[in-house]
């Protein structure tokens, strides 16, 4: 069988930024050994399959899989799915819908921008944590700890997210996905950076799915529903963000790196 893959960077504008994905479009869903063999094989933070759906009103039916294990969401990946289907597959519709394992997702094209529409994941505060936190994560001071799907580390500043030194070995056998996250700088809300080595990825350049739980805290704490924000590897990526009741609003841009044939 021959398989056409292609390499996006998402929540970027330049090439080599962002956060690349897999994007391997089928005509119907292949063993799911399969597709985990070939995210393993791709070797990017996510692989990302979609079929067309026959569920009622949905466009695609859409799973992702890190080179270790099935994620029940990416925002990346969803991203540089849409990209896919609007600039190289020709979809025409105005409003992209898939089904998901975390429910339908809506994705809109603005001009250059993809716009989102994810669910609101509000993270609360925990007590019970591993008491190595501050020196698996190579950080001085922590000022709240709180939970939802990941677990999410409040800092004191934009400074102390980017000089974080995380241990990769400590933080894998906690079995947690592990986002940091503090204020912004100038015209920039919020700043985050997002670990994940149980799934073998150390550090997930741009991390969409982390922004459903990063969107309600930092609206709350900042009293804003519109934000801009920010995710501190060393690619990068850029995210406009929007809380709209038990939802959330995530767009960025895309750049195309290349497009291949897998023969299995």
């Amino acid at each position: 069988m021959t398989y056409t893959i292609y390499q996006v960077d998402a929540f970027t504008d330049r090439l080599f930024g962002g956060n690349p994905a897999a994007v391997i479009p089928l005509d119907r869903w292949v063993d799911d050994l399969l597709m985990q063999r070939m995210a393993m094989e791709n070797s990017l933070s996510e692989t990302v399959f979609f079929v067309p759906s026959v569920h009622q009103d949905v466009d695609y039916d859409i799973r992702w899989f890190t080179p270790a294990a099935e994620v029940n969401l990416c925002g990346h990946a969803t991203l540089a799915s849409a990209f896919v289907l609007y600039t190289i597959l020709n979809f025409k519709k105005d409003k992209l819908i898939f089904h998901s394992k975390s429910g339908k997702l809506e994705v809109e094209r603005v001009s250059d921008l993809y716009r989102m529409d994810f669910p609101s994941w509000k993270p609360e505060r925990v007590f019970t944590y591993p008491g190595n936190l501050r020196a698996a994560l190579g950080v001085d001071e922590i000022l709240g700890i709180y939970k939802q799907r990941d677990l999410m580390i409040e800092l004191n500043s934009e400074k102390d997210v980017r000089n974080a030194k995380p241990d990769f070995f400590a933080i894998k056998k906690w079995k947690e996905n592990v986002i940091i996250t503090a204020p912004g700088s100038g015209d920039v809300d919020f700043v985050s950076r997002f670990f994940a080595p149980a799934i073998g990825v150390d550090e997930d350049p741009v991390t969409g799915s982390a922004h459903s739980q990063l969107i309600p805290f930092w609206s709350e704490k900042l009293n804003k529903k519109k934000l801009h924000a920010k995710q501190l590897s060393t690619r990068g990526g850029e995210l406009w963000c929007g809380l709209w009741g038990d939802r959330v609003s995530i767009a960025g841009q895309c750049v195309f790196y290349m497009k291949g044939e897998i023969s299995i």
